[in-house]
């Protein structure tokens, strides 16, 4: 560049010497100025327009390349436009391996404009959803797949879970569709459709296995345990006997438990979300429960509650305390006693709170994971010995899915368990606005 520099000043100063002999012979200003800056101007005049032409011709620049400035000037635009065209191989390259990626992933990928239209598509989203690209570019996602739930899911922009959906053009198919904001502003969006047919058969399957047998059960079950009270409490009964006949009956009740507990877990698999959502009183809920669970500690934990009285909520009030019991009763039966188990209830920034707090042993990180899972149980022993079923906690996250809100877990070895419920924003209401509530609620459940 500083060579480039000195032979630009030279050439300068060469014409300027060149004007001053002009000038020492005789010849006036007005004639010495234009002969020594005219061939400097033409030269630069020249190469520029020479320049232009290539880059508007988008010609490559090779050498030779002129001396001076100009040939600084000429190698630079040479050397940004290798750059650029091996930027442009890597993205070629980059492209190419995606959408080869991306037409071998066996799930339908759908990318969405910012207009919600459809602008790429790979090959399995025309097996699975009939989106066939580039056949429908352009076309609104919801023109090609009508689907009613997707057309809420993509306005309402609620993308945190999966959605679950049949295809119009193939019913015997069962797809797991997500949908996830990307691009500038998360204003693009990629819809991702999976094959869940099997999953769902084997579910279903499942579901009616439980509930059959559970249903299969429950007779021969009751009278049993009818028998059993029977002869426990029947004077001719050998003293010897009663003992074992005592143990039979609180093991016949304790499958009767596991029973009503399955039963419950596939009515709310199978049954649809609440539609009729009503104003619950938790309030009055919360304190039937917490008569309950006093009995059932029988006096042996404190309790503390903190209750917004006049704090309801919409939604389904069977599910909801079965839900809630379920939780303050776990707390009852998985700590020792003189713990203190605290109930809190209140409207939050976030939405309406339900939280169950103890000061028992805690639990280690992880299990946490797995508390929902069904009869996972942290101590085996000690959950069969307080009569814990190990379905509670799974009861607890159905209902909660069914009502749009999430269980959170907070807990530590020797420091206690926290189990919050956060419900959505919108779903709880005051005493004073009930009347209005069920109009709204039903608004909410698409009524």
């Amino acid at each position: 560049m500083r060579q480039a520099v000195r032979r630009e000043l030279g050439l300068a100063l060469g014409l300027a010497c060149g004007g001053l002999l002009l000038r020492l012979l005789g010849l006036p200003w007005s004639l010495v100025w234009p002969a020594a800056l005219l061939p400097y101007l033409g030269r630069n005049l020249f190469y520029l327009l020479r320049i232009a032409s290539l880059i508007r011709r988008r010609h490559r620049l090779a050498p030779p390349f002129p001396q001076g400035l100009w040939g600084e000037v000429y190698r630079t635009i040479a050397q940004y436009q290798a750059r650029r065209r091996k930027w442009r191989k890597r993205q070629i390259r980059f492209t190419r391996r995606f959408r080869e990626a991306a037409n071998s992933v066996p799930d339908a990928l759908v990318i969405l404009d910012r207009l919600q239209r459809i602008d790429w598509a790979n090959p399995a989203a025309a097996a699975l959803l009939d989106v066939q690209w580039p056949r429908d570019a352009g076309r609104l996602l919801t023109e090609v797949l009508r689907q009613p739930r997707l057309a809420g899911l993509i306005e309402t922009g609620d993308y945190g879970r999966p959605t679950d959906l049949a295809p119009l053009h193939n019913r015997a198919l069962m797809l797991t569709l997500r949908v996830t904001p990307f691009g500038e502003r998360k204003r693009q969006r990629l819809v991702v459709a999976r094959d869940t047919t099997k999953l769902y058969h084997l579910n279903l399957i499942r579901r009616d296995f439980v509930a059959n047998a559970s249903h299969e059960l429950r007779t021969p079950l009751t009278v049993i345990a009818g028998f059993l009270e029977n002869l426990t409490d029947a004077p001719d009964t050998h003293p010897d006997h009663r003992r074992p006949l005592e143990l039979m009956r609180k093991q016949s009740e304790r499958m009767r438990t596991i029973i009503e507990d399955l039963l419950t877990l596939s009515r709310l698999e199978m049954d649809e979300p609440p539609a009729d959502l009503a104003p619950v009183d938790v309030a009055e809920e919360l304190r039937l429960i917490l008569n309950e669970a006093g009995a059932l500690s029988a006096g042996a934990h404190r309790f503390e509650a903190d209750i917004d009285p006049e704090l309801m909520l919409l939604g389904n009030a069977v599910e909801l305390r079965s839900a809630f019991s379920n939780l303050i009763y776990n707390a009852v039966k998985h700590t020792p006693p003189g713990s203190l188990v605290r109930v809190t209830w209140r409207l939050e920034p976030l939405g309406p709170s339900f939280s169950v707090q103890d000061n028992g042993e805690g639990i280690a990180a992880e299990h946490i994971p797995r508390l929902t899972e069904r009869f996972y149980r942290v101590d085996k022993a000690r959950s069969r010995d307080s009569g814990g079923t190990g379905l509670g906690l799974a009861i607890v996250k159905h209902v909660l899915n069914r009502h749009d809100a999430h269980l959170i877990v907070a807990s530590e070895p020797g420091q206690g368990s926290t189990f919050t419920c956060r419900f959505p924003p919108g779903s709880g209401i005051y005493e004073d606005h009930r009347n209005d509530a069920v109009p709204r609620a039903r608004a909410l459940a698409g009524g």
